[in-house]
């Protein structure tokens, strides 16, 4: 019966408490329809494009922008090149396709379940599996557990890196990761954490002959959507893990080296690097959406759009968080700006009527327009 080994470090308890902080002002921030679903779709390109580029695809971030503009249900790469006006290897094309219909799944299934909640199941990862290597893989292996020995290797040296479970324990290993999920036990893990023990497990049991990476993070988004953490969906882990994808591999190997079977390795580091992830791209949407809910508000007031310098926004976040600040408050926020530079920026959000200065010389303070 697979039991996880793991303790809760300091180090993942910052963390979680770092992703319930932003998950908190990312789920009340007065998002407007239209932007919520700009930055949904922008999430989901982020998703699709650094999940398969961590694994080599070589589009570049604008090339799967124009796929996701020209696809309209398209599954054919060859149809879809042509539609985007695309010269690219075929096989990039097709997984950036496939990763999109696989996300769309997850979404399905998150959408008819997330009022009475889903019960995880080996189909489960077997479609998201099917999807993912659609026209990538022979049919024979598609949403079908592999029947051979793998194994990955370094691929400057040619030196084994990890050497996955033999093809026939796969089953077994399978049913008690499933049971895992489902049982008492598991289901009161905290979701963030229960998320990064999936992603590693399904990795380690590596069940299929190709697509393992992709399958394992499309169903750990899913775990995270299922259990609360969809937080409005414009967040992109697989973003987290490409911008420095030595490091995501470092630690998935490091942690299997521990010891040849799985429920004997200790995967403390594995979710201090997983939560640490998590906790830096819900920090960066958290920022974003704060930024853009100063701005319709203002918008709101105004009638028009408010430009204003990033320096200005983090004055009115200021003020919105303190009620009043004086010039020494603001002179903190800035270390490195002089006196002057903090000064100008006051009085320019002061003629757009954004705050507003009360009292004289020493005493005066600044205060956000009511």
């Amino acid at each position: 019966m697979y039991s996880p080994k793991y303790i809760i470090s300091n180090q993942i308890l910052k963390n979680i408490g770092v992703i319930e902080a932003c998950r908190e002002v990312i789920e009340n921030a007065p998002l407007i329809p239209s932007y919520e679903r700009q930055f949904q779709e922008e999430a989901r390109l982020r998703t699709v494009h650094h999940g398969t580029h961590i694994e080599g695809n070589e589009l570049s971030f604008e090339q799967a922008g124009r796929l996701f503009q020209k696809l309209n249900g398209e599954t054919s790469a060859e149809k879809a090149a042509q539609k985007a006006d695309l010269v690219a290897r075929e096989r990039d094309i097709q997984e950036v396709i496939n990763y999109r219909a696989a996300m769309d799944y997850v979404d399905g299934v998150f959408r008819d379940h997330k009022d009475r909640g889903i019960g995880y199941g080996e189909e489960m990862i077997k479609t998201i599996h099917r999807l993912t290597v659609d026209r990538v893989v022979p049919e024979d292996v598609q949403g079908e557990y592999r029947q051979t020995q793998v194994v990955l290797r370094d691929s400057r040296s040619g030196e084994v890196t990890f050497r996955p479970p033999p093809a026939v324990e796969i089953p077994y290993l399978m049913s008690d990761f499933i049971d895992w999920l489902n049982r008492k036990g598991g289901a009161e893990t905290h979701p963030v954490i229960r998320a990064a023990i999936v992603h590693y497990a399904l990795a380690a049991i590596h069940p299929f002959v190709e697509g393992n990476g992709r399958s394992a993070r499309a169903f750990t988004t899913l775990i995270l959507f299922a259990e609360g953490y969809d937080t409005k969906k414009i967040f992109s882990l697989e973003e987290y893990f490409d911008r420095d994808s030595e490091a995501y591999y470092r630690t998935l190997i490091a942690t299997s080296d521990q010891a040849p079977e799985l429920s004997e390795r200790d995967l403390t580091g594995w979710i201090e690097y997983f939560t640490e992830g998590l906790a830096i791209e819900l920090a960066r949407v958290r920022d974003r959406v704060r930024k853009l809910s100063i701005d319709t508000k203002i918008r709101r007031k105004r009638g028009k759009q408010v430009a204003l310098s990033e320096r200005q926004i983090r004055i009115v976040e200021y003020l919105s968080e303190n009620d009043l600040g004086v010039m020494g408050e603001f002179k903190g926020l800035f270390p490195m700006i002089s006196d002057d530079t903090v000064l100008r920026e006051l009085q320019d959000l002061t003629k757009k009527d954004i705050i507003k200065k009360k009292g004289q010389t020493k005493g005066s303070h600044y205060e956000l327009v009511k």
